[in-house]
């Protein structure tokens, strides 16, 4: 079974991006150290603030929609729902010391 994710990042000051991916370890990671450029690499989001799990591709990317199209506050209350504390999801995943928001 192929886990697709879609998932939400965000930065210090809680701009939010929302995205699809099929391996968010390497996704997050190129978020995190600007690889890609676009608006994650220009307003430095760089904390996993919010991820779900999906066996299809066709649900992930409908589900990853219907967020993009929420308002700001739903979008904060669902990172909220799991993640009340606004934690780094991703802190630890590539070795220790590794996170981003320390590192500004």
């Amino acid at each position: 079974m192929h886990d697709y994710y879609v998932y939400i990042m965000t930065n210090k000051s809680r701009t939010l991006y929302t995205g699809v991916t099929s391996d968010l370890e390497r996704r997050v990671y190129e978020h995190k150290h600007k690889l890609v450029p676009g608006f994650t690499s220009k307003y430095n989001i760089n904390m996993l603030a919010w991820y779900d799990a999906f066996s299809d591709v066709g649900d992930a990317i409908e589900w990853e929609k219907r967020i993009k199209g929420w308002l700001r506050s739903k979008k904060i209350a669902l990172v909220e729902s799991k993640n009340p504390s606004w934690e780094n999801l991703s802190d630890g995943w590539y070795g220790s010391g590794d996170s981003s928001l320390r590192s500004e």
